[in-house]
């Protein structure tokens, strides 16, 4: 059995298909194109924005011409990570895909693209369709959602006419989100200075592998290492015996929690045999305390050839201590809805190019001015670092509407198919809902989706039975949209 044959085979033929499109965050073109073709090939209207958002149009069926205009919103990249050892081409290799216990579907040791694929896959299924109810409809599918949100910033107004907005970018079924935080990039850069190798001084590669990584909102709270952070604690612990850094590589997206590190540090020859000790006395203590969360954690350490040029010892120290004392993880709880991270800060990525030193961080936030001043403390450590930081791409926060005409429908139309309420929550991550509202205040809009797991990391899932359930839900709240 392959995907393909999975149920309902109109969203699972549609992911497929998208699973042989590479499409990572900022290299979208073939997954354009091949929208584009196929939304030719069914002759539904379609055209292609100067940001790179496809838009698809469909008329109401027959006796719903008067309904409200529906916008089905998903994103067409996806975050492009593969297990360590693993080569994958993401922007020229398809996906390969498994079914497992006939629960789940994971890909083959990369991301699975589910998020947002199957937002998409539904979408299309909808639009193709000979048989669902529905009002006159609108798709966008946007562009680099995962990276810098670049399609919805780039929208132009007015180029959207509905009054409601499904997004179908959420990750659990049967919870409705009316609500997420906004977000902010941080990119600190200090600058380092270099010299001769020490005589009698050695190399080694300290490696920090096995963790788990995941989405840097929705699996912040979940206790997981952060890769760059515990290499960080490892080299501290030895710092005072004459470390000097040569080169640093950690982390490769702001919005995935860094699952794999490596450093390339110098050492005096005489104290090797303590230094190795030292650092596997530490990747115990880290091993302990990760515990359950992190049961495939290693550390390792492999000779090197001595590089000619190592970072000062001062300056090796000032890195040392920047990246210690740099905050990471959950910052502050919401005070207004329980188990909700309100503020938290992902040290995503860490690198040297033998000038200079670079953290890239992604800054999360229910609360703008709690974001604002999380900012500010990264821009104050960089400086007393000798450095800057620099902010960019700033988004708003989803602010929720309980009164909503939206929410009801979508709450009454749930319990009608599944005889139970479903859960109104908000996310501690970024949805493209807290910008497409600032361009369409008046445009009601609400999140929902199957159950992923793991997304943004190669252990990313989605569950078979809540694919069916999703688009069930999806095709019965479209049949139920009022009349304007």
């Amino acid at each position: 059995m392959t995907i393909k044959d999975l149920e309902p085979k109109e969203v699972w033929a549609n992911f497929y298909a998208l699973t042989q499109c590479p499409r990572p965050s900022k290299h979208e073109e073939i997954v354009r194109q091949y929208l584009v073709d196929w939304a030719k090939k069914k002759k539904i209207e379609c055209e292609v924005d100067k940001v790179g958002n496809v838009i698809m149009r469909k008329p109401a069926t027959k006796g719903m011409e008067k309904c409200k205009m529906v916008c089905l919103q998903a994103h067409m990249d996806m975050v492009p990570q593969a297990r360590a050892g693993k080569k994958h081409d993401f922007t020229k290799d398809p996906i390969k895909t498994k079914i497992v216990d006939n629960e789940w579907v994971y890909a083959c040791d990369t991301t699975l693209g589910a998020d947002d694929g199957m937002g998409v896959a539904a979408a299309m299924a909808v639009l193709e369709s000979k048989t669902v109810k529905h009002g006159p409809l609108e798709a966008l599918f946007t562009t680099d959602e995962e990276t810098g949100m670049t399609g919805a910033f780039g929208l132009k107004k007015g180029v959207l006419k509905s009054d409601y907005l499904l997004n179908l970018d959420s990750e659990t079924e049967g919870e409705l989100y009316v609500g997420c935080a906004g977000g902010i990039d941080a990119t600190l850069s200090i600058p380092y200075k270099t010299e001769a190798a020490p005589k009698k001084y050695c190399a080694m590669k300290l490696t920090i592998g096995g963790l788990q990584g995941g989405h840097s909102g929705m699996e912040i709270n979940c206790g997981r290492g952060n890769a760059n952070k515990i290499m960080f604690r490892h080299i501290r612990w030895v710092a005072e015996c004459g470390i000097r850094l040569i080169s640093v590589s950690g982390g490769n997206m702001r919005n995935a929690i860094p699952r794999d590190a490596e450093m390339v540090f110098a050492m005096p020859k005489e104290h090797k045999d303590c230094i190795v000790k030292e650092l596997e006395k530490v990747a115990g203590w880290v091993k302990k305390e990760l515990g359950d969360v992190e049961p495939d954690f290693f550390m390792k350490l492999e000779d090197m050839k001595m590089a000619p040029k190592v970072m000062t010892e001062a300056d090796t120290q000032k890195l040392i201590n920047t990246v210690m004392i740099a905050p990471n993880g959950v910052i502050r709880m919401s005070k207004d809805m329980a188990g909700l991270v309100e503020t938290s800060l992902n040290l995503a990525i860490m690198k040297t190019d033998g000038k200079k030193f670079t953290i890239m961080a992604l800054l999360r936030s229910s609360v703008d001015t709690a974001k604002d001043v999380l900012a500010e403390r990264l821009v104050c450590l960089a400086e007393l670092a000798g450095g800057s930081c620099k902010l960019t791409g700033a988004y708003p926060g989803w602010k929720p509407n309980m009164k909503s005409g939206l929410l009801k429908m979508m709450k009454q139309t749930y319990k009608k198919l599944y005889k139970k309420e479903p859960a109104v929550v908000a996310i501690h991550a970024g949805l493209e809902c807290g910008l497409l509202g600032g361009k369409y205040p008046d445009m009601e809009m609400i999140s929902f989706g199957p159950t992923l797991n793991s997304p943004h990391s190669p252990d990313e899932r989605c569950n078979i039975a809540s694919v069916k359930k999703f688009y069930d839900y999806l095709v019965a709240a479209l049949a139920a949209v009022p009349t304007k």
